[in-house]
């Protein structure tokens, strides 16, 4: 399940447990905008002179396109939500949460360099924002820079006020499985699991930790607390279907097989169940 936003839930049962993201936006919202301006005095010459807004004004203007900004950027529209974005930031240039966002936006254009300046530009104004140090610690991650992700996560998760802490270890242990480090990945996503047990990508990466280093009993428990409610997907049953075979459970297989192929006939997964392609 991927997510660029909210923080920390999907919005519905997605594809792509193995590679989620889950990033944060930290956005302020208000409500309208008034420019206040008088008209020059009629005793004297020329046209109507604008009165500069107070800094007031300009705090709820930049709010405002953040609003914008955060609806355009999660309707899928990153172009549009970096006008917004960058009109808020024009607004108020020492807006952290607006960087942030602009970081967000970059990485979905698919421009690191970019993002990189403005994370760095968010952290610089609030060294302590949990959000904009997950972010870019998600962002060194794909770029392989492991050792700055870590640091980052760390960071974030060293907020004593942080409410997502799930979400970041999450992220984190999904990072470690990305650098080969199977064994500190699977202790992050330990944590992570212990902290939110009903967090179907948590258990979903977990499981799938522990599929890839042959320990299936324990794939299974993971993976059938998933398949066994509503938030099962095609990645989460092709899971199942696999660690049922290895384990020799032939009825559970064509079980999971059928299911697999009536919610979701036209996946890659239902695609390798027809074609008995368990190992690819």
């Amino acid at each position: 399940m991927t997510s660029p936003f909210p923080p920390v839930a999907a919005r519905g049962v997605r594809r792509l447990w193995c590679t989620v993201a889950l990033l944060a936006l930290a956005a302020g919202c208000t409500t309208t905008t008034t420019t206040t301006t008088t008209l020059a005095d009629t005793r004297h010459a020329g046209p109507p002179v604008a009165e500069p807004a107070d800094a007031a004004n300009m705090q709820r203007r930049a709010e405002l396109r953040m609003q914008l900004a955060l609806g355009y950027f999660q309707q899928g529209q990153p172009e549009v939500a970096l006008g917004e974005v960058n009109q808020a930031l024009a607004a108020d240039p020492n807006l952290a949460a607006a960087y942030n966002l602009r970081g967000l936006i970059h990485m979905r254009l698919d421009e690191p360099e970019k993002a990189e300046d403005s994370f760095r530009r968010a952290i610089a104004l609030k060294p302590r924002d949990a959000d904009a140090r997950h972010n870019y610690g998600w962002l060194l991650c794909q770029q392989k820079r492991y050792a700055d992700a870590s640091r980052e996560f760390a960071a974030a998760l060293a907020v004593p006020t942080y409410q997502e802490a799930s979400k970041t270890l999450m992220t984190q242990g999904v990072c470690q499985m990305q650098a080969g480090d199977r064994a500190g990945a699977e202790k992050t996503l330990m944590q992570a699991y212990e902290m939110d047990a009903g967090n179907p990508v948590i258990g979903y990466n977990l499981a799938l930790l522990l599929y890839q280093r042959g320990d299936f009993a324990r794939t299974q428990f993971y993976v059938r607390r998933i398949n066994n409610g509503p938030t099962a997907n095609a990645e989460s049953l092709w899971l199942g279907i696999r660690t049922e075979r290895r384990l020799g459970n032939r009825e559970a297989v064509g079980q999971l097989g059928t299911q697999l192929q009536r919610r979701f006939p036209q996946s890659r997964e239902a695609l390798a169940y027809e074609r008995g392609s368990f190992d690819d």
